[in-house]
């Protein structure tokens, strides 16, 4: 059975640039991960104007920033999985998670909703308008 992942991006708050939600089978993963207060990555970083953005999965794989609690990651840690592809299957696996916060189990995403869901968020630019307004 296959996970589902869902990406939407947050706007900009008092502190922070709009940044990206991630939630699998409905879970709010940064959230769950790092606790209340915790925050994604920056849309503009995560998911770049040219598509080349650091979620895309590929058989090499990759360690990718998915959060950081509220006192930010050089305080307590990151929260970072591997991402990996594997044929028809996108994998993350091995996360890594600020000091003692409970550790995801791997998910397995069908490659082809995984790529669907990163295209619809890439063409879901409205954070650039929160961003200039």
């Amino acid at each position: 059975m296959f996970n589902r992942l869902e990406v939407s991006a947050l706007p900009p708050g008092p502190r922070w640039a709009a940044q990206l939600q991630f939630r699998i089978d409905g879970e709010e993963v940064v959230a769950g991960a790092v606790g209340k207060g915790g925050r994604g990555p920056f849309a503009e970083e995560a998911l770049p104007a040219d598509g080349h953005g650091p979620f895309w999965a590929t058989g090499k794989g990759r360690r990718v920033v998915l959060g950081e609690p509220e006192c930010t990651g050089g305080c307590c840690g990151y929260l970072s999985v591997f991402v990996q592809r594997h044929g028809g299957i996108v994998e993350w696996s091995d996360w890594e998670v600020p000091i003692d916060k409970v550790r995801p189990p791997a998910f397995h995403f069908d490659a082809d909703q995984y790529d669907a869901e990163l295209t619809r968020a890439l063409t879901d630019r409205r954070w650039q308008v929160w961003r200039s307004g």
